[in-house]
């Protein structure tokens, strides 16, 4: 058999394992070992499979995503989520939308801290969304803010995404870190004026506050709840962007940092969230490592096949812009997500695009934010959405998914609305990278 056919056959089988529920680490390993056993004989698949996921996964860069996880669990265990809604919710919980807004402004300062989508939705729609709904917010508006601002918290950094991102395509992690501020605050703007004006287009949706009396002293007095958000946030971005930190330093840092201020607040409390923090964050560290040494065995496969080289062909050869080519692309990302979750799209695609991207001069840096930008509006986007079943797990029992994803709608819009604006504007992205120091 012809490599190209069965490099086809390969990407219909893993399909195939997707929709029969297969984790898509497992599927894209056994569908890239079955292959590389075909093309080039058993033990020759063996050996390369065995160095593939060994030079993949035994990088000291990815010391980074395991503490990036931790640190989002310790704060999220430590109540420094909940306070820092708490206190968003004193000083804008009085404005009709304010909740809204405040659910928007919680989630980009949690991102600060957590680095993961998923469990930013996750957090938000277990203490926000509730909160909201007791405040006449329609169940889907509110479980739709939550699933769709948690985007936000794998666009600022820390980034899990833009450690997958470096580590397949070799850019700089630090400057992908840092590229990220500028599309994460604008999708934080973004989603703050959509609600804003569904309060004003749909005002059946949010119900006008009836919040009790908030005195300025409430409100000062809950300002000391911002205080570890800030000290991590510049632990990571000025140590980053400053050149004093490697991302892994500014990771192992911070999530120092953050445990020293957890310990602070919970005091006794703190050996019992410790324990099942580092639990879950091996746990979770484990799944996406699973994804990536099955995506790194794929990818192996699709080289040996020659369907890489004939897709980079196709691109070089069908003589679009380079602006065409992003937008084109931009498309197919959007496609893309209602299938996988955003590390499969990354560790999947990137080692076949990253070639033709530097051959074409199209900035990688700029490339690589709107690509983890378009895997966020994918986990929001039917039928694998995944930030909307996180959401789901954790809501109200009245709630539905179908709620769920009527709710995202329009942050889907927004999302595509954001795409428009960093592909019209590249500085939004590339500005702050370029000031970086070397």
């Amino acid at each position: 058999m012809e490599p190209f056919i069965l490099g086809i056959i390969g990407v219909v089988a893993l399909l195939v394992l997707l929709f029969l529920g297969i984790h898509i680490g497992i599927a894209l390993a056994v569908v890239g070992l079955i292959g590389a056993i075909i093309v080039s004989g058993f033990d020759s698949a063996i050996w390369l499979v065995t160095t593939t996921i060994y030079h993949n996964i035994a990088s000291y860069t990815l010391i980074t995503i395991p503490l990036f996880i931790l640190m989002g669990l310790l704060a999220a265990g430590g109540g420094v989520s909940g306070k820092l809604y708490d206190s968003l919710s004193l000083w804008l919980g009085k404005i009709k939308a304010g909740l809204g807004v405040a659910t928007v402004l919680a989630c980009t300062g949690f991102g600060a801290v957590c680095g993961s989508s998923i469990a930013v939705a996750a957090i938000f729609a277990k203490i926000s969304a509730p909160e909201m709904r007791r405040h006449g917010y329609d169940k889907k508006l509110a479980y739709g803010i939550c699933a769709s601002a948690g985007a936000i918290g794998m666009l600022i950094p820390p980034s899990i995404l833009a450690v997958v991102y470096g580590i397949f395509s070799g850019l700089s992690i630090g400057k992908l870190l840092i590229a990220g501020v500028g599309p994460g605050i604008l999708m934080g703007i973004l989603y703050s004026l959509g609600i804003v004006g569904i309060a004003k287009l749909r005002p059946n949706l949010i119900a006008s506050p009836e919040a009790p009396p908030v005195t300025w002293r409430q409100r000062w007095g809950a300002l000391p709840a911002f205080w570890p958000i800030l000290v991590v946030a510049i632990v990571i971005f000025g140590g980053i962007f400053g050149g004093i930190f490697t991302p892994t330093e500014a990771a192992a840092v911070a999530t120092f940092v953050l445990a020293i201020l957890v310990i602070a607040v919970m005091r006794k409390r703190s050996i019992g969230l410790f324990t099942s923090s580092l639990t879950d964050a091996a746990v979770m560290s484990c799944m996406v490592f699973l994804i990536m040494a099955g995506a790194s065995v794929f990818s192996r496969f699709m080289i040996l096949t020659g369907i890489t080289d004939s897709i980079i062909q196709l691109i070089l050869g069908s003589h679009l812009s380079n602006l065409a080519l992003v937008i084109l692309l931009s498309i197919f990302y959007l496609a893309l997500g209602c299938i996988l979750d955003s590390i499969s799209m990354i560790a999947v695609t990137i080692p076949v695009l990253n070639p033709v991207i530097a051959g074409l001069g199209i900035d990688p840096i700029w490339f690589a934010m709107l690509v983890i930008t378009n895997t966020q509006i994918g986990i929001i986007t039917p039928p694998v959405g995944i930030a909307v079943y996180t959401s789901k797990a954790v809501a109200e029992p009245d709630v539905s998914l179908e709620d769920i994803f009527s709710g995202v709608i329009p942050f889907v819009i927004l999302g595509i609305i954001l795409m428009v604006l960093l592909i019209a504007f590249p500085a939004i992205i590339t500005y702050l990278p370029g000031l970086m120091a070397h």
